[in-house]
């Protein structure tokens, strides 16, 4: 099968590029191939092609096949053309010379259509910025007058407002001296009402008094009564108290008489009993001498206390 010369894709998923290759028919789109000759990126504007025209040609004439999308390219740059040509001259129908000049010829043609189609599709580009530019111009324009629209409105109102408070302060301003010229009447009856108010309290006053008068002479015929009352009370209560003292103190005179009594016999037991220690004894009864007369002496004093106290 013979050699074909097509496409093999390259580059990343959405942004392809193309390797214009030669391989053997049989081989896989994107298998082995024998010869790489050009590239082709179809997604710049213009389409990208680059190509290597003497091997190109040399494959055309030792009888590759071109694909559809191949032959198209090798078309735009002049390759099937040249082909054609170099048949001619081993046909004898014109010299080399006369093909090289015609190649020349069509390649000058070829670059202006090339130079026109840029230049329209520059404009038209150009073009289509300045429509979307005019566009943008006008909806900004219509903007602008809206929110003027809107602007002047509210200064409309706020003049308004200002014109309306304006007004409504004249018509205050206007009510205040007839107001005033109804108040002064009014004032003057109330000028009138306060003067005999005075009067009628100070009659009110005056008979509110007198009972407190009354009320007050009551108050002191009844004070000597009632301190003579609490003094009767407070001897009372100072006789109650006094009574359980003097019991108290009688029957503490009663125990030191017996204890005086049974003193006596307690030593004379004891001298019987204890002759060698007489004279410890004898020391014991000074002691106890000693505590009986700082035990009369707070006793005298309280007997003073009762006379005085009688």
């Amino acid at each position: 099968m013979p050699a074909t010369i097509r496409l093999q894709r390259r580059g990343k998923k959405g942004r392809p590029f193309y390797h214009i290759v030669i391989a053997d028919g049989r081989a896989p789109r994107d298998g082995r191939f024998i010869e790489r000759i050009g590239i082709y990126n179809a997604i710049t504007e213009p389409a990208e092609i680059i190509i290597d025209f003497d091997r190109a040609l040399d494959w055309l004439r030792k009888g590759a096949r071109p694909t559809e999308t191949v032959r198209s390219i090798l078309s735009f740059k002049g390759v099937l053309y040249k082909n054609h040509l170099l048949k001619g001259v081993q046909k004898g129908a014109f010299t080399e010379e006369q093909a090289e000049a015609k190649f020349q010829a069509w390649l000058q043609e070829k670059e202006e259509k090339i130079q026109t189609k840029r230049k329209e599709s520059e404009e038209k580009s150009r073009d289509s910025r300045k429509k979307q530019l005019e566009a943008e111009k006008k909806i900004n324009e219509e903007r602008a007058a809206e929110i003027a629209k809107i602007r002047a409105k509210q200064v409309e109102e706020q003049v308004k407002a200002a014109q309306e408070a304006e007004g409504a302060k004249e018509e205050e301003k206007a009510e205040a001296p007839a107001e005033e010229a109804k108040e002064e009447p009014k004032a003057e009856v109330k000028a009138e009402d306060k003067k005999k108010e005075p009067e009628a309290e100070v009659k009110e006053e005056g008979e509110k008094e007198e009972p407190k008068a009354e009320a007050k002479e009551a108050e002191k015929k009844e004070e000597p009564e009632a301190r003579a009352k609490e003094e009767k009370k407070e001897e009372v209560k100072e006789e109650k108290k006094e009574e359980p003292k003097a019991e108290a103190k009688e029957e503490k005179k009663e125990e030191k008489a017996e204890e005086k009594k049974e003193e006596p016999k307690a030593e004379a037991k004891e001298e019987k009993k204890e002759e060698p220690k007489a004279e410890e004894k004898k020391e014991e009864p000074k002691a106890e001498e000693k505590k009986e007369e700082k035990k009369e002496e707070p006793k005298e004093e309280e007997k003073k206390d009762d006379k005085k106290a009688e």
